[in-house]
This record gives structure tokens, sequence and C-alpha cells, in this order.
């Protein structure tokens, strides 16, 4: 990449290329799902991790005494199992494996979570066989590794949450090893630290249940603005299956190359712009842009391709001016996007430019590792372990409502943030 203003990881393809989501209905099952090479963790900025206890606290594997944990993730219409590494003589994580399934809903249709909780569990065994298998090629055993299940404790919804946490809980009691819960926005954050190699971004965190943008201060990953009705995702979405957008692979992916076809010049068709203080509103963008696909789109007045450029271009402009007030208020000059809607090309094209303009440098990554997974639920879990924190089997329940900002995150230097 000749830009110096964005850090492309290894876990990230050409931000040119239009790879659809691997984890759709017609995915390749036998393809490996990771192939990456170690990040390194000394970039970070993290404590250090405590030596060993005699006896030891978790378990290590071969004779690099490595650290090996499985991370099951299965909080809305995705369930995803990742192995993943630590090498204490390298300093480095490395993704073992990481194969998921999405449970894709019919076309004007959203997903259930009945409906979902059933394809979670008809998958996730065989998911964490292939999972297993891969990391562990050849081994009748590969169990015999972990350190430590890991799973999505919260925020999602409440049925698919439940069956992959009986999952873990099972394989906890089978295997006889610990079991930590992980936040689901702290594991995307991390899993994006760790691939782009970000000490102390600004992050925007974008999916289809969450909008928020982030800084970290004294082992809290503070909020500074965010939705105040519906995420970002959930607005695309829903306006995919109004005007009949396809759900495979994903409507969000699927509005993204309708918005390439628009006409250049007189595409933008106004839409509202609600940013209140740092936070945003998107419902009734929504409602106004529902009419008019209602209305103008139903008589020819406009295309499909306009209507998706301009809510595109209207949604991710608000977002970029949350962000670029959050960066300045914090004096920070990095920023990192995370989440399904984060490996969207127009945004992180928009963002470029913004952060570009102040000095700063885009930490982005593909759907690979922006659209849910298990391995970034594995390294928030890795992280938690590595630092004495597990869960009571009596407590290793879910919710439906886990902030981002209650977690403590222990791995961190407790660092006061100064205003600038």
């Amino acid at each position: 990449f000749a830009n110096p203003h964005i850090v492309v990881t290894t876990r990230s393809v050409r931000m040119g290329d239009e790879t659809p989501d691997p984890s759709s209905s017609n995915a390749n099952p036998r393809k490996r799902t990771a192939t990456e090479g170690p990040c390194s963790a000394t970039l970070l900025g993290n404590l250090p991790i405590p030596p060993p206890t005699n006896p030891p606290s978790y378990r290590t594997y071969g004779p690099k005494r490595e650290t090996v944990v499985l991370g099951i993730e299965g909080s809305a219409n995705k369930v995803g199992v990742g192995v993943l590494s630590y090498d204490p003589t390298s300093q480095s994580y490395t993704t073992l494996s990481n194969p998921r399934k999405t449970y894709v809903s019919p076309p004007g249709h959203g997903f259930l979570p009945k409906e979902t909780a059933w394809h979670h569990q008809a998958h996730v065994v065989a998911l964490c066989r292939s999972a297993l298998d891969e990391a562990f090629p050849g081994d009748e055993h590969p169990e015999q590794h972990l350190a430590a299940i890991c799973y999505t404790m919260g925020p999602g919804l409440g049925a698919p949450l439940r069956s992959c946490a009986v999952a873990a809980r099972t394989l906890s009691l089978l295997f006889s090893i610990p079991i930590i819960a992980v936040n689901h926005c702290v594991a995307h954050i991390e899993m994006g630290r760790v691939a782009t190699g970000a000490a102390d971004p600004v992050v925007l965190y974008v999916s289809g249940g969450n909008t928020q943008v982030i800084a970290y201060s004294d082992q809290r990953y503070r909020i500074f603005g965010e939705t105040i009705d519906i995420a970002i995702g959930n607005c695309l979405d829903r306006f995919a299956r109004c005007i009949g957008l396809s759900n495979d692979p994903s409507p969000g992916y699927n509005i993204e190359q309708e918005a390439k076809l628009a006409g250049v010049g007189d595409a933008l068709i106004p839409l509202p712009y609600v940013v209140k203080g740092m936070d945003v509103s998107f419902s009734g963008i929504l409602t106004h842009v529902e009419t008019l696909a209602k209305t103008k789109l139903k008589n020819g007045l406009v295309s499909k391709a306009d209507l998706c450029f301009s809510l595109q271009e209207t949604l991710f402009a608000m977002l970029v001016e949350i962000t670029e007030r959050t960066m300045a208020h914090c004096g920070q000059n990095q920023v990192l996007i995370v989440g399904g809607v984060g490996c969207n090309k127009r945004l992180q094209q928009m963002m470029e430019q913004m952060v570009k303009a102040r000095g700063g440098t885009l930490c982005a990554m593909d759907h690979r590792y922006c659209i849910d997974n298990g391995a970034m639920i594995a390294q928030a879990g890795i992280l938690a372990l590595q630092h004495g924190v597990t869960t009571q089997l009596e407590d290793s329940t879910c919710t439906q409502r886990f902030r981002t900002d209650q977690v403590k995150t222990v791995w961190r230097p407790p660092t006061v943030w100064k205003h600038t």
C-alpha cells in the first residue's frame, strides 16, 4: 500500500477487492479459514503477562509453552468458532482456525431469534470439530491442548446467545478447563488492535446492533458517542429489505454494491442529517428514505442505486463527524474501525480522507475479522486468561445488554486520560 495513512494488516485483503463474505450460505466448508501469520503483541502497550505460577493456573501446549484457547461467537445470525494461540517466545498471537456459518433469511425478512438459535444449535458442534481439526491436523485429541473455552456473554439476541453459552459450558465441563465470558464489543476492539497493531486508537464500532465511538481510559473503553435509537447496521438492513435486496451474503454488502451503480453528480438525494452533540440518530433517516422508496422509487423518479448511495453517504458522514470530534477531544491521531459495517469500503474511504487531513492513520480490516467470528472471542478471552480472569460455571450466563464500558480491561495499563 502506497498510502501511509491506512494501516493494512496481514489479516486483510486489498481494500479494492470485492470478495463476498465467506460465511455466506455458499461458502466452501473445506477451505482453510485461517491463513494469516502471527501478529505481534509487543506493539499494543498491554501490561506484561504475569509469569507462570506453580502449579500453573492454566494449561500450556508444546515445547514453546503456547497458550491455546477456543472461542465461540453466536450473538446474532452468525455462529463462529475460533482457535487462537499465544507464543511466548515470539510474543505473538496467531489465529489457527476460524470457521463460521451464517443464518440467511429470505429476501424481505429479518432473522428471528428462535430460528437463529436453531441454526446455531445445528452447526456449533460441527464448527468446533472443524476448528480443532484445522488447528491441530492429524491430532486425535486436540482438546488436550486447550487452556480455556471462551464464549460471548453479550450483548446480542437472547436465544442465540444462550445456545452458544450452553455449548461453551458443555465443552468446559467435558474437557475440564476454565470457561471465560467475553463482552462482544470488547472482543471486536481487541481483535482489531491485535490485527492492525493499533496501540491506543479512537475506535468506531459499527455493526447491526451497535454504533459507538470509543476511546480508552483507566482500564475501560469509554463511550464518547453512540446511537440514541437503532444501530447503523440495523438501518441498512431494514432499508435493504424495503427495496428487496438479498440477505446473502449480507444486506449491507448488497447496499454497498448497489450504491456503486449510482450516477455521478445528481445521484445524492438530500436526507435528514441527525447529529446531536456526540450522538447520532438513524430512525428518522430510515423512515424518510423508506418513504422515498415507496413513492418516488415506485414511480421511477429515483433509482435503487441513488437511494443506496445517498443513504450511505449521509450515514457515514455523520459517523466521520463524531469520530473526528472524539479525535480532537482526546488528542488522538489514529482511528480503528471494527464491527460488521466496518468492512464497507466507502466508509473506510471517507474516514481515511478525514484522518489523512489530520495527519493520522486509519486502521481497517476486511470481512474476515470485522464480521462476527469466533477468533475475536478467543482473542479477548486469552487476554483475560493471561491476566488471571476466568468465569465460575455458575456465573457463565448470557445477557442481551452488556455495555462496552462495563468491562474492566485488566490487560491494559491504568492510564488516566488527560484533556489535550
